[in-house]
This record gives structure tokens, sequence and C-alpha cells, in this order.
């Protein structure tokens, strides 16, 4: 969104916060020509009073600021609800999740993403699984994978300054960031902390809601909670190794986890269970290591720690970074979008208009 911003407004309206004095709409600018719309609800409003509340806000909002030639971008289908009153220009349907298999996703997500997919004039997919799976769907479904800011991640290749909360654990240090949900192997997890209680696992992230209960407490297991995106190099330059171990389940059933490219922009060596993106985008060709059980995982960390150097690896890694930089994404986006956009041009230019007769 930053690179569409060079060049015109982007506005990201974000999901409603409910427990305000009075319905608004929190407006706040975090970059050039990019702007953050919060919806604030107040407490006690009923679930069809609410989706009213936030249309009839961000319809002002539009006449407000004279918007009136404009693209939506949905990375959910749940965001119909408050926006279907609209008439965008296009309508993108950036897909990098299946929400349906999330086990608290509403019941609603299979009705509104179909309905997303009969009005969306292009489909992205964040990886082959997703783009399998929808590709029957829409006549225009492109896989386009999420990209990685090289640069920022490259710090973690650097020394730096450990972080306040992960400066007292010992090494070696195994890590993960981001969202720590029903789509985590626990039981790996916790199998794997038990039987090597001289590695600590460093993990680094919000919980979701629910998942709580099933987090292992163990001595060597170090939950730091969340922590902004400029911290993470930081982080990441104090590990010696990171992971991505999700479980098979439904969950993880389309899953192209966005961080392993940020791992290994941070020169940090990766172990991941097998899940299907992973395993061809990243195991088959060397890039990361695969384990899918506590004796595999051991194994194979034992072994990234004993390695001390990694430049023929970095070499490799460096080499696939080169193509996956969110420029070349944002070129291919843009590609598709421009040209969707002079197809409906072109449509309504050629309909001739209907006229009555006798």
């Amino acid at each position: 969104m930053e690179r569409f911003a060079r060049s015109t407004n982007v506005y990201y309206v974000e999901e409603a916060v409910r427990g305000g004095d009075e319905n608004k709409l929190e407006v706040s600018v975090v970059g050039p020509n990019l702007t953050r719309i919060v919806p604030s609800l107040r407490e006690g409003l009923s679930d069809d009073a609410e989706i009213t509340v936030e249309k009839e806000l961000l319809a002002r909002f539009f006449i407000e600021r004279d918007i009136t030639q404009y693209i939506f971008w949905y990375y959910t289908p749940l965001a119909l609800a408050v926006s279907d009153h609209f008439n965008p220009a296009l309508i993108i349907y950036d897909c990098m999740v299946d929400l349906e298999t999330f086990r608290f996703s509403p019941q609603s997500v299979r009705e509104r993403e179909m309905e997303l997919l009969r009005k969306a004039d292009l489909v992205f997919t964040g990886g082959q699984s997703l783009y399998e799976a929808r590709k029957n769907r829409h006549p225009e479904v492109h896989v386009i994978p999420g990209s990685v800011d090289v640069e920022h991640f490259r710090q973690g290749r650097l020394h730096a300054e450990d972080p306040r909360d992960q400066v007292r654990i010992p090494g070696p240090r195994i890590g993960l960031y981001g969202v720590i949900d029903e789509r985590m192997d626990y039981v790996l997890l916790e199998q794997v902390a038990r039987r090597k209680p001289e590695w600590h696992f460093v993990m680094v992230g919000p919980v979701a809601p629910g998942s709580q209960y099933a987090l292992p407490r163990l001595p060597n297991i170090h939950w730091l909670g969340s922590k902004n995106y400029d911290e993470l190099p930081a982080y990441l330059a104090g590990w010696d190794l990171t992971i991505v171990p999700y479980a098979h389940n439904e969950a993880t059933r389309y899953l192209n986890p966005t961080k392993i490219p940020e791992y290994l922009a941070a020169g940090k060596p990766v172990i991941a269970t097998p899940i299907t993106d992973v395993l061809r985008l990243y195991g088959r060709n060397g890039l990361v290591s695969v384990a899918g059980t506590p004796e595999e995982f051991i194994r194979v960390a034992g072994a990234e720690l004993e390695v001390s150097d990694h430049s023929e690896w970095l070499d490799q890694v460096d080499e696939w970074l080169s193509h996956q930089s969110w420029d070349k994404t944002f070129q291919r986006m843009m590609y598709h979008l421009t040209r969707r956009l002079k197809e409906k041009e072109r449509t309504m230019h050629d309909v001739s208009p209907l006229v009555a007769g006798h």
C-alpha cells in the first residue's frame, strides 16, 4: 500500500473497536498519502446496528473527502458487510488466508466470500494452494505471494543490542514471531522443549483469544508478547535459529507463511513443519529445513546449531531474495490492475444505450 500511495491516496480501513463514547471514525495519517481509518462504536449496539452505523460513517467520510473515483481492495470478505453500498471502479480480493478454516470464524464467512468472488474484478492469492482452491471460482485468479522488505529484515544479520526482555534469555535461542493461534503445533513445541531444556524458545507475537490456554509453560519457552514491526530485526539478530512449527489442520491447509522470507532476509536458518506450500516454495530448493516430528526437529536443529559457516547457504538465499522484492510484486499487481481497468472502460464504451420504442 505504501507503493500505491506514491501516486494516489490510500485509505486503510480496519476492523471496528467498541466501547467508545460516540460513533465516529478515528482517522490518522501514517505516511505520505496513507491514512488509517478505525471505526469507533458505542457499546451496546446490536450487530445490525453496528453495520448500519459503519456504513453511514464511511459514506459520510467519502462525501466529506470528495472521493468519487476509487478502487476497493479487500483482505477479508467480512468487510463487504459495511461496504457493499459503494460503487468502486474496481474490486480486488487479496486472499491471503482461508478464513473459513479458522475455528472461531463467523458462519457468514462462506457466504460473504462467495459474494465477493461474484463481485471481484481480480483475485490475488497468497500461495499456490489457495490459488488451486480458488482458480475455478473466478476467471481472474493470480498467485502473488506476500513479499519481503529485504533491507529492513537484513538488519537481523548485524550485531544489535538485545531488547530488554530478551537480554537475559540464554542461548542457543530458537525464535518465532507472528500471531500465536490454533495453527501452531503446541505439542511439537512442548515435546522438543522438554527433551532439550538447554535450548531456549523465544516466542514473539500476540496470542489469539482462546489460544492462551494451549500454550506450553516451560522454563525454556519464553512468551514475550506483541512487538512493533520496527522492533523485529533486533529480536532476530539475537536468535540462532527460527522456526515455523505449524500443525497439520484445516487452518494451515492453504498456508504460505510470510514470515519465512523475512527470516531468510535476516540470515537465520529456518526449520518448518511440512506444510504444502512450505515444501513447494522453500523445502525442495534447500532454503528451509523441514521437520515433522520432535525427533526430526531435534536432529535438524542440532545439526544447524553445529554449523559455523552459513555463507554458501546465504548466497543461495540472497539469490532467491533478489527476485522477491515488494517493488516487483507491486509491478505485477499494477499490470493486472491497469489491464482490468482498461477492459472495464472498453466494455462501458462499447455498450449501446437502451432505447425504448414501439
